[in-house]
């Protein structure tokens, strides 16, 4: 990891839109800190509330919220930039070789970051490589040497890692009558609720290959090591070998930027974005309809791949038509400042959180949002239970403008975090 003096967005061969699509997703990834779900509790019946709370939060299985997006239009982007980035890298000179053990090096960071990352509040590492930082890694060595290929041999690529992925899933056998559901952490309940029946239930939670792959190599990684937590079956469903499908994402998004980077007209760029991603909508969602492929974002099937690819083409769409194709910019300079600092800011919000809140405790007390009581209390005489109830939504709000603080002040001294 390094930081980079480079000149903002003005770098060759760099889109002004990408950075500010970034920015866009690292944004919902802090906006966590709001906890618009648990204030929205308090406001039940509300339907703006509980939009608000839907689409900042996961969905439990199957399905798709804006939250569930952040990670494969951050997965999107990666393959998007890479044109760009490997044409930058041409002009100054650099040789394949050396652009290659570049990014097996950057590969095995992200994967290292990953797993540190999921480690912070664990007595020992945690050897997991479901974190997003890690499932870039491990598939990007591999979008890499694609990058190097024709645009044919790109969605060959992403319609082999598809259809492979897909019957790999259905070929695993179904689980028996007497499979011990509890052990994996899936109760009877959760089942009824979110499960699938018949074919689709090759892609239930912690019953599938990918669950299998992890309960079986992954669990020896500690004891190979005699270092580390013990494997624990994940919880939420998230397995390791996602990075495959993760992959085809990744590679939707190089396409994408194979395209944007061509001769055609803004038009036609645009045009090409927004059709190809209606297609992939419609076929990720039939897809799942059918019950041929469930669209389950922490499985990453296939037609979630497509289904969540197909958004993420119509929003690059929409971005680059606005910032690149009309110019307009100023407006995105928020989005530009998180964006060009991407990998700054998700580790520091994995990193910093406690230590901003515990350092708002020290300096201003203990209940420190009282002060917003206090004011509104001399302003109109009343306390309102409305301030107790957006209360998290407040010091969310500290919290963001003390991230964007942060990376607008390595902005203006052009720190930039590169890996």
């Amino acid at each position: 990891m390094q930081t980079s003096p480079a000149a903002p967005p003005t770098l060759l061969n760099r889109l002004a839109s990408l950075d500010a699509y970034r920015g866009f997703v690292m944004f919902l990834m802090i906006a966590e800190v709001l906890r618009i779900k648990q204030v929205a509790s308090h406001f039940p019946g509300n339907k703006v509330w509980e939009q608000l709370a839907f689409n900042t939060s996961h969905v439990e299985w199957s399905g798709c919220s804006l939250h569930d997006l952040i990670q494969p239009s951050f997965s999107f982007l990666v393959g998007a930039a890479l044109p760009f980035s490997i044409a930058s890298r041409k002009a100054k000179g650099q040789s394949f070789w050396r652009m290659f053990f570049h990014a097996a090096w950057r590969a095995l960071l992200l994967v290292a970051l990953g797993v540190f990352l999921r480690s912070t509040h664990s007595g020992q590492t945690r050897f997991t490589f479901e974190d997003t930082l890690s499932q870039i890694g491990l598939g990007y060595v591999f979008l890499f040497l694609l990058g190097f290929t024709r645009v044919w041999w790109q969605a060959l690529a992403l319609g082999v890692i598809l259809v492979g992925y897909w019957g790999a899933f259905a070929w695993y056998p179904l689980p028996g009558p007497d499979f011990d559901w509890a052990a994996v952490g899936v109760s009877a309940d959760w089942l009824q609720a979110h499960g699938f029946d018949g074919f689709a239930a090759h892609w239930n939670k912690n019953s599938n290959l990918a669950w299998a792959f992890d309960d079986r190599f992954v669990r020896e990684i500690p004891n190979v090591l005699g270092h580390g937590e013990p494997f624990k079956t994940n919880g939420g469903g998230y397995a390791t070998l996602s990075f495959i499908p993760t992959l085809g994402t990744m590679i939707m998004g190089l396409l994408a930027g194979e395209w944007l980077k061509g001769s055609k007209g803004t038009i036609e760029k645009v045009v090409w974005l927004i059709v190809t991603g209606g297609l992939a909508l419609v076929a990720g969602y039939l897809l799942a309809k059918s019950g041929i492929c469930p669209s389950v974002k922490r499985i990453w099937t296939p037609a979630w791949v497509l289904y969540s690819g197909g958004y993420c083409l119509v929003m690059l769409a929409g971005f680059y038509a606005i910032i690149d194709g009309f110019g307009w910019q100023k407006w995105s300079f928020p989005l530009l400042v998180i964006g060009m600092n991407s990998i700054a800011i998700y580790c520091l919000v994995h990193l910093i959180q406690s230590f901003i809140l515990q350092s708002f405790q020290i300096h201003f007390g203990a209940d420190w949002f009282k002060f917003v009581e206090t004011l509104w209390f001399k302003i109109s005489g009343t306390t309102p239970e409305v301030l107790v109830n957006i209360e998290p939504l407040i010091q969310g709000g500290v919290l963001l403008i003390v991230y964007w603080l942060i990376l607008y002040w390595m902005y203006r001294n052009k720190v930039f975090v590169r890996i």
